[in-house]
């Protein structure tokens, strides 16, 4: 199909249409540079993003020992009175949940006006294909899991990946340790078996009886940990049982599908009480790792990492080829077949999941 060519009225049209948005863009961010000179904002502080709301962001004062201090030391229990909805300059780029900034008060909203290298970021595909970051300066990724919806080690396995990837520590978290049955009990034990004898921390926790919590306060007591898993494992849940003053809307499972329906909008920051921040992220079924090329996804499991690059060949697919280290280390028992099988998968999916 030809390109329609424009007349000379419609590229006019076209052109003067782009540069009255330009001009909107630019107004917007020109107001914020004019409050700025003319004196209408305080001091440049630190600050901590608590939550994204479009074009407004939500911002924590925080405490540091000097102004040349690249990391905040401390931060203080986030009230209303003390988080501040702020503007953000045009320039800065995406931010989100998690970032350290630097911004500047007002009478009604303050302006972000830079903000500070990120230590760690968390990202995923978004439904337009784009990379986009959900939560930053994040210690370790909570997995939660659950007995219903069922377990799903390949969905496990994506967001350990991910982890892996990112640098940043994660942990299994089985919620909903009430609902363990005969049924389910085999498989669930021993999924978790196969996590910790790769070394990944597992814990157990039930907001019916209470089981698990205090243990996870404790761990949670000392990072800025982020909730990762599918809807109706019971995130918010958790959040309203580790922090009850937060009162977070909680949805069930549908009744057809045993999915859980979405129910936190937009990633936000919590304080413990007792030192430790927790970031709950919008559920996410799955979780694409479209932007994997094959080299980074099997450096990904990391019980394959000692075999790999000891294959006879040199681009062997770990399928049927002869002297494959992967598929000796298989045999042999240093690789699960559970966790074989979700890498063929996932190696499957990638270039489907980039169309």
């Amino acid at each position: 199909m030809t390109k329609r060519k424009l007349t000379r009225r419609q590229a006019w049209r076209i052109d003067k249409i782009q540069q009255e948005r330009e001009a909107r863009a630019s107004k917007k961010d020109v107001i914020s540079r004019g409050e700025l000179s003319e004196g209408d904002l305080g001091e440049e502080q630190f600050g901590l993003v608590i939550a994204h709301y479009g074009k407004l962001i939500d911002v924590q004062p925080i405490a540091v020992e000097s102004a040349e201090d690249a990391i905040p030391d401390t931060v203080d229990g986030a009230t209303a009175s003390n988080i501040k909805r702020c503007h953000f300059r045009a320039n800065l780029g995406s931010l989100v949940t998690g970032d350290r900034v630097i911004w500047r008060d007002g009478k009604t909203h303050g302006v972000i006006v830079a903000r500070q290298d990120r230590i760690s970021a968390l990202s995923r595909p978004d439904p337009y294909g784009d990379l986009k970051t959900i939560a930053a300066n994040i210690d370790r990724i909570v997995i939660v899991i659950a007995p219903f919806p069922e377990v799903v080690a390949n969905l496990i396995d994506r967001y350990l990946v991910a982890a892996e990837t990112t640098g940043i520590t994660p942990i299994i978290l089985l919620n909903k340790s009430d609902l363990i049955n005969d049924d389910n009990q085999e498989k669930l034990l021993g999924l978790l078996h196969t996590y910790e004898s790769l070394g990944y921390q597992v814990q157990t926790v039930s907001t019916q009886t209470g089981e698990g919590l205090d243990e996870l306060k404790q761990y949670l007591a000392k990072y800025t940990s982020v909730f990762v898993g599918q809807s109706g494992v019971g995130k918010s849940s958790l959040v309203n049982a580790l922090l009850p003053d937060t009162d977070i809307k909680v949805g069930g499972l549908t009744e057809q599908t045993q999915q859980g329906t979405h129910t936190t909008t937009t990633a936000r920051l919590y304080h413990f009480p007792g030192g430790g921040q927790l970031i709950d992220s919008p559920g996410i079924r799955e979780f694409g790792l479209w932007h994997m090329s094959p080299e980074h996804l099997i450096e990904g499991f990391v019980e394959f990492r000692p075999f790999i690059g000891h294959c006879k060949f040199r681009d062997c697919a770990h399928e049927s080829e002869p002297k494959c280290a992967i598929n000796k280390a298989l045999e042999d028992g240093d690789i699960s077949g559970v966790r074989f099988s979700s890498y063929l998968y996932i190696l499957s999916t990638l270039e489907a999941e980039k169309h």
